[in-house]
């Protein structure tokens, strides 16, 4: 189209120049003539141009280039003049020829005037063989026409093995002569590299300038994470300058982790610190684990790791005695636990949105072809199968997690995520702490209450959590738990009927007071509704010690507190799971709990007979042992002592009798007495 022409525009060649807006320049030209404004006549309106002849903004159809210009201070501004230094490109239609273009630069090194800066290969041929070398190699596409590796030339070196075999191999004369091409142009270049790496390994040492060459992409790293230690896969390393570690080599890496629905890679950083002269290879921070001179043993003992790690998805009951770790604003902390725990990394994240982990898919899920499973998670397969209640009108598709193969085991974190039942944190737990509870199947019998009592307790809430959803109101849902207000003085048993119970059915104890909810209605509802959300996930029975304030009825003068009772009263419909209440004061009850209260228990102050159950069933838990006799026993039961002074007074004697190195006797338990003011 001619410079002045009226003709409308064609979608490739809209610019009013003789080159298409695709095009390329394979030769000098006037760019500056080419890229000049159409001549806008006065005669007559070109496009965009309104009555006044004047140009619409954004309406003209053409393209104006400028170019950068950088002034005396390193400032750009922009010129629409062509830049009179500027060179020909060095890579055009006669470079694309060859099979291989090598850019060099002034080499720093006082051996040589230059050194290679990066190579470009074009020869398809090379490409075919280095498909096969470099496959899986991260950041490396065999297939692209311009196939670019800048300096140090990592994956040539990485698989320096893979690459001499493939250069031996057999190809046709065209192909080897292009392949002793890139020899020729890697052995110059990289001889200097290739031979301090091989007396590195020779010694068993690196220096920190070639310790990238130890780490291969893909390969696995041996190193720790909070003092256990782990395996990990090599993503990537580089060298930064850290903000705290000052200059190091960088390493990203993967490690399988389990985010409360499904195993994944999370990313894994480590840092090796600049050091100076070499450095045994197995003293760094991290080191591949084929240089460990206990590989073989290592990989089981990680490996039978990552198995427990792998049973432990979902949610397990169990016991623990270590360091945990608690993250907190400032940072992880280590703590130390001993106490029961529940481990669910489901919930952890729920109560903890700021730790979320977002991990990478493993692998496809590999689905039947007669089943639909459009919606599969990536760790989870669906399969054909043949239960009872399958629809007969086709299969039913059933979902089942994939195991963890052999190196997705070796690579597991050794952290699981859970709740510390005494300490009430979440905090991450160490695979290698945790152990199978040991319940005490008689902690129902040593309680002290009439046998009848008892048997309706225990009926009761092994009903409760066997047969829960049995029973539904009218509105679905509600009225399925079972609440039990246990009242009395202190220290007669309430707490430890609860207790007993949870351990009888082998489930956890959740234990909270009134303080645990807070003071105001709107975060009492907020944090009662987790709790028994928690609760009722767990199968666990819930124990509201000291609950007096919820129970007293309500008055017109505290407003707070009677919203608090109603969002109390209002969850409590809902609730599902096995509740104990307990009270020193079940007088002045709220009319409102009495419909709401299935069972209840007035436990009475201990009698002669109940006392001394309660000292002989502490003293037969007595772990070294005891030397008081049926008459000292007699003595004690006719001191008026309900059970948690006599548990306190047992325990002041067992110390004491510890420090003088004794076997714990009357006399111990006759001082303590005596030192509390009791007369026996």
């Amino acid at each position: 189209m001619a410079e002045n022409s009226s003709e409308p525009c064609q979608p490739l060649e809209c610019n009013g120049c003789s080159t298409s807006c695709r095009g390329r320049v394979s030769a000098r030209v006037d760019i500056a003539a080419q890229n000049r404004l159409p001549f806008i006549s006065p005669s007559r309106s070109e496009p965009g141009e309104d009555a006044g002849n004047k140009v619409t903004v954004g309406m003209l159809c053409g393209r104006k280039d400028l170019y950068q210009k950088i002034d005396r201070r390193n400032k750009v501004t922009w010129t629409d003049e062509l830049p009179e230094d500027l060179e020909e490109a060095a890579e055009d239609e006669e470079t694309e020829k060859y099979a291989l273009l090598v850019r060099n630069r002034k080499s720093e090194d006082s051996r040589k005037k230059l050194e290679i800066d990066s190579i470009v290969i074009q020869s398809p041929l090379i490409k075919n063989v280095l498909h096969g070398v470099l496959k899986d190699y991260p950041g490396v596409t065999t297939t692209l026409s311009r196939l670019i590796f800048s300096a140090p030339f990592s994956p040539f070196v990485h698989r320096r093995h893979e690459l001499i075999e493939a250069l031996n191999g057999e190809h046709d004369e065209e192909t080897k002569s292009h392949l002793t091409l890139l020899k020729d142009i890697l052995d110059a270049e990289l001889k200097d590299v290739i031979v301090a790496t091989d007396d590195y390994i020779k010694n068993k040492v690196v220096t920190y300038e070639h310790i990238w060459t130890l780490f291969q992409p893909g390969s696995m790293i041996y190193t720790s994470r909070f003092g256990k230690a782990v395996t990990v896969r090599l993503v990537s390393g580089r060298f930064i300058e850290h903000q705290k570690l000052g200059p190091c080599y960088q390493l990203r890496c993967d490690r399988v982790d389990w985010d409360g629905s499904r195993f994944g890679y999370d990313v894994s950083p480590h840092f090796i610190p600049a050091f100076e002269g070499t450095l045994p290879i197995t003293e760094l921070e991290c080191f591949p684990l084929s240089y460990h001179p206990s590989e073989k043993s290592v990989k089981e003992k990680l490996i039978a790791r990552g198995r427990q790690f792998e049973a432990l998805a979902g949610y397990h009951y169990k016991s623990y005695k270590g360091r945990a770790i608690e993250q907190t604003r400032y940072g992880p902390t280590m703590i130390t636990v001993d106490s029961r725990v529940i481990i669910d990394a489901d919930s952890h994240k729920d109560s903890n949105t700021h730790l979320r982990l977002y991990l990478r898919p493993l692998h496809r899920a590999q689905v039947s072809i007669k089943v639909q499973a459009e919606d599969s998670d990536d760790d989870w397969s669906a399969y054909d199968s043949d239960c009872d209640h399958a629809d007969p009108e086709g299969p039913v598709t059933i979902k089942h997690r994939r195991p963890l193969t052999e190196e997705q085991l070796l690579l597991c974190t050794p952290i699981v995520r859970g709740y510390a039942m005494r300490a009430k944190l979440w905090l991450e737990f160490f695979v290698d702490s945790i152990s199978d509870i040991v319940f005490n199947t008689d902690a129902f019998d040593s309680l002290v209450l009439p046998e009848s009592h008892k048997s309706l307790i225990l009926a009761v809430a092994q009903t409760q959590i066997q047969k829960k959803h049995v029973f539904d109101d009218v509105i679905s849902g509600k009225g399925k738990g079972i609440i039990m207000l246990l009242s009395g003085g202190p220290g007669i048993g309430k707490t430890l009927t609860a207790e007993s119970v949870a351990e009888h059915l082998k489930v956890p104890l959740y234990m909270m007071s009134a303080g645990d909810l807070g003071a105001r209605a709107s975060d009492f509802e907020d944090r009662l509704t987790r709790v028994l959300d928690r609760v009722q996930k767990w199968d666990a029975v819930l124990l509201l010690d000291e609950c007096d304030v919820f129970l007293e009825a309500r008055s017109t003068h505290d407003l707070e507190r009677n919203r608090i009772v109603s969002v109390f009263l209002r969850t409590l419909e809902y609730y599902q799971g096995l509740l104990f209440l307990t009270t020193n004061r079940a007088k002045n009850m709220d009319e409102a709990f009495e419909s709401r209260i299935h069972f209840r228990l007035a436990y009475p102050d201990l009698d002669a007979q109940a006392r001394r159950a309660v000292w002989k069933g502490f003293l037969e838990r007595q772990a070294g042992g005891h030397d008081v006799s049926d008459e000292d026993i007699a003595r004690l039961e006719k001191l008026d002592l309900n059970g948690r002074v006599i548990k306190n007074v047992l325990k002041s004697a067992t110390l004491l009798s510890s420090h003088k190195d004794e076997r714990l006797g009357f006399r111990h338990l006759e001082t303590v007495l005596q030192i509390d003011g009791h007369e026996i």
